[in-house]
């Protein structure tokens, strides 16, 4: 009696079997709804796959991986002009520019697979990197040869399974922590979390919120996503042609169609001056986590009104009162998510490439392809 694992891979979410959602339940990032939206407004440099485990017929596994051509970017981000980054861009464009992530590249935390419990951890990863191979050939015989693989974002505990089955091929690394905001059982409102910090957050608090008088925060529903679709875009890309580094951006019609696929999952919050939008976040509810999406802001304003540290508050103050147990702000502006509470969970993953000679010197370069990041921990609370 055969009871391997099999996989099947899927390019549309038209061919997904039916109880596919069965198996996403506790993670909204690999279900049918937000695949879609990868679907019909991902980033134009990347081609998604889906991945179905069957023990027998049964579905008893789902995977996502994305698959980057980094080449077709004009920018792989602005704001560090320097010897080291000349040397990252050539690197990218010449010996890494076609990426095959098992994960997803656009979020942060374990968003590449979920197993039934009873199907053993060791044979679900071993297939899983089977899976990983045949689609390597698959864009091979499309003529793009895979240069990086990654497996990505996984805790230290989550590694350890990796570990067991043998990755020895790969390089392991550790990358920017995600920063998750752990929500305490005894604030039961967004007061509570204020009288909880130490006197210099609180007048943080109290400086940022009176800076940002004049400001209107609202909660915007698709017709306004729609309406303000031109600005919203501009403000997204403002913010991310100016991160160190970038190897997708996002669709215009983006925020749109992730509102139609989620609907109240997907909250988009717009802030105005003077009747003018002037900066937006957006949230994503995962079950008992809040999940921090993309953002955007005029700069100019955004350094006068403190609006980014406005936006942190507001999203704290909102899963705080709905009742979620934790936020996940992911990575970047690391020190000043630490400021309101926020504590970093470092990140694991695995990474080869293709040729062999490079890849035995992945230690290196991989400090190139990943950008370290110098920050102060903070601690908020009394």
């Amino acid at each position: 009696m055969n009871t391997t694992l099999t996989y099947k891979i899927f390019t549309s979410t038209t061919e997904l079997p039916e109880n596919w959602n069965d198996l996403a339940v506790e993670n909204i990032f690999l279900s049918k709804d937000y695949l879609q939206v990868l679907e019909q407004s991902g980033p134009e440099n990347m081609t998604c796959h889906f991945i179905g485990f069957f023990k027998k017929e049964s579905l008893v596994g789902i995977a996502l991986s994305q698959f980057l051509d980094v080449n077709q970017l004009k920018s792989f981000g602005e704001r560090d002009r320097c010897v080291k980054t000349s040397v990252r861009n050539f690197l990218f464009k010449n010996f890494s520019s076609h990426v095959l992530f098992i994960g997803n590249n656009m979020l942060t935390g374990q968003n590449a697979f979920y197993f039934l419990e009873e199907i053993n951890t060791n044979e679900a990863l071993k297939t899983l990197k089977k899976a990983s191979d045949a689609l390597q050939l698959i864009f091979t015989k499309k003529g793009k040869k895979v240069h990086l693989t990654s497996f990505k974002d996984f805790t230290n505990e989550e590694i350890i399974a990796f570990e067991n089955i043998g990755f020895r091929e790969y390089y392991k690394f550790c990358i920017q922590p995600n920063m998750v905001f752990e929500i305490k059982e005894k604030w039961l409102s967004f007061d509570d979390y204020i009288s909880d910090l130490n006197k210099k957050y609180r007048d943080q608090y109290k400086r940022s919120r009176k800076k940002s008088e004049g400001i209107e925060k609202r909660k915007m529903h698709l017709e306004d996503i729609i309406k303000h679709e031109e600005t919203i875009y501009e403000l997204y890309f403002h913010v991310a042609q100016n991160a160190p580094f970038n190897t997708f951006f996002l669709a215009k019609n983006h925020f749109r169609v992730f509102k139609e696929m989620l609907k109240e999952k997907f909250l988009f919050y717009g802030y105005f001056l003077e009747e003018k939008l002037i900066g937006f976040n957006t949230l994503i509810k995962n079950g008992n986590s809040m999940d921090t999406y993309f953002l955007g802001y005029d700069e100019t304003i955004q350094r006068e009104k403190m609006l980014y540290l406005n936006m942190l508050y507001d999203m704290v103050a909102y899963s705080i009162n709905k009742g979620f147990k934790e936020v996940v702000f992911a990575r970047t502006a690391l020190e000043i998510k630490s400021s309101i509470g926020a504590k970093p969970v470092e990140m694991y993953g695995y990474i080869k490439h293709s040729n062999s000679l490079i890849n035995k010197k992945m230690d290196v370069i991989f400090d190139y392809l990943e950008p370290k990041t110098e920050w102060k921990e903070r601690n908020p609370f009394k």
